[in-house]
């Protein structure tokens, strides 16, 4: 035994000069190429996007609907607890560097071929055919960390660790975007509703003025078969939304983790805007602000930790173990002491030759898998940006629709009223009537979905911008 340290010594010095060049190259920041500035830029004020969600969200019963999606929401119940997986993984990593130690306890009997030199032998000091072999030691292995795996495991299982929970943040934030989204269509749903019933009675009106007319011969049935046709098409409309809403509440409710029912809300699209706070700043910004982008670059820091890891296990591996029990080949010796204690103290050097390559091949594929998370890092980043950049388009443009829809509207409101006023009068026929109607009907439809999309791409920008679930 003493030679074999005598000879490791020197061994283990060169290994541990060796050991001072790293393994593989450190994680070092992506950089990454990102335009000075949006696309469109929009006039908003703020310092920091990440505001908490009810500070953004006004509307009290979104609130409680944004409470309960991030409390029973299936995706975020999955994702925290993949993230309790990721947390067992890395205590496990940081456990790696303690040596092992396990108890066997054993009982053997071997029944010796008599022809054997064995079975010969055990016929004569032990007079029996079979020779017995009771054992209970307990082994120490460990193995010298000299390039630092425990590190890298350590460094990759915390990388990932901490990827999940950016991944929670961005599954929130997705999810608070969605309840809040689904909520505005709700509204704006009932304001279609609301219109379409309103024009069921308008046209009632215009059908019993007309009917009127027929009867004292100043309009043909032709008239009241139009206006018939008309009132048909609004309450047409209103079917079809009240199956729109049922549908919207449907999957609201799931979003809440709830089954299917109806969805308590209040409002109208104007009263539930949310506070339009933000600070867009420039694109490189987005690093510090969304959680996927976070994730995506956590995620290129562990697989550089597991092709540093990949390239350390083709190096050579220093361990030690020592194993100590009580040995006998008679059970009632078994436990003799000190005549049944064996000790045994090994040091080992172990140089990988030849695996069938399959060393080489696993730094490879890591390779691999580390330039495809960069890859994927700097898709998240090209993403993110174009994603805010769609929301202020969306924001920008859908301003500029609902200043020209408040003038048409002005328009329409007036033209239906004349309308009805020259046909009383004499001045106008009952066509003009319908269409003007008609028009006021769509061009309050249109106000509504450009509303909703106002809405909408005001949520998406907070999203996009990085939102804030605390």
């Amino acid at each position: 035994m003493k030679t074999t340290l005598k000879h490791l010594i020197p061994a283990l010095v060169i290994v541990t000069l060796l050991a001072s060049c790293a393994v593989g190259g450190k994680y070092s920041r992506q950089t990454l190429s990102t335009p000075a500035q949006y696309r469109n830029q929009i006039s908003l004020t703020g310092d920091t996007v990440l505001l908490p969600w009810k500070s953004f969200f006004k509307e009290p019963q979104l609130n409680l609907l944004i409470e309960n999606a991030l409390n029973k929401n299936s995706e975020v119940a999955t994702a925290l607890l993949t993230m309790e997986q990721l947390d067992l993984a890395f205590k496990q990593a940081k456990l790696s560097i303690l040596p092992t130690l396990n108890l066997a306890v054993s009982a053997n009997r071997s029944f010796q071929s008599k022809n054997s030199l064995n079975g010969s032998l055990s016929g004569q000091f032990v007079s029996t055919s079979y020779i017995d072999d009771y054992n209970a030691n307990l082994q120490l292995a460990w193995e010298a960390d000299i390039w630092g795996k425990a590190a890298m495991r350590k460094s990759g299982a915390m990388a990932e660790y901490l990827a999940q929970k950016e991944n929670i943040a961005a599954v929130k934030t997705k999810i608070i975007a969605q309840v809040a989204k689904a909520y505005y269509n709700l509204i704006g749903l009932d304001e279609q509703l609301r219109i379409a019933k309103r024009n069921v009675q308008l046209s009632d009106s215009t059908l019993s003025m007309l009917n009127l007319q027929y009867r004292v011969g100043q309009v043909n049935s032709l008239a009241v078969e139009q206006v018939k046709a008309q009132q048909k098409t609004a309450e047409l409309l209103v079917p079809l939304v009240q199956k729109n809403i049922e549908m919207q509440e449907h999957a609201l409710s799931i979003l809440c983790g709830e089954y299917p029912d109806a969805v308590k809300r209040s409002g109208t699209l104007a009263s539930v805007a949310p506070n339009a706070i933000f600070a867009t700043g420039v694109p490189a910004m987005l690093l510090s602000r969304r959680p996927d982008l976070k994730a995506a670059e956590l995620l290129v820091r562990s697989a550089n930790a597991k092709t540093r890891l990949a390239k350390a296990a083709m190096y050579p591996a220093i361990s030690l173990s020592a194993q100590s029990g009580l040995n006998a080949f008679n059970i009632k010796n078994w436990f003799n002491i000190p005549g049944s204690i064996f000790n045994t103290l090994a040091a080992n050097l172990a140089q990988p030759v030849f695996q069938k390559a399959e060393l080489k091949t696993a730094y490879q594929t890591a390779l691999l898998e580390q330039q495809k998370s960069v890859i994927t890092f700097k898709q998240t980043m090209l993403t993110a940006v174009a994603e805010v950049s769609d929301a202020m388009s969306q924001s920008v443009h859908a301003d500029e629709r609902l200043a020209l829809i408040d003038a048409k509207s002005a328009s329409l409101n007036r033209a239906n009223k004349d309308a009805l006023l020259l046909y009383k009068s004499g001045m106008a026929t009952y066509l003009e009537v319908i269409t003007a109607q008609n028009n006021a009907l769509q061009n309050d439809l249109e106000a509504i979905s450009i509303k909703q999309e106002k809405l909408s791409a005001l949520t998406d920008l907070y999203r996009a911008l990085g939102g804030g679930i605390e």
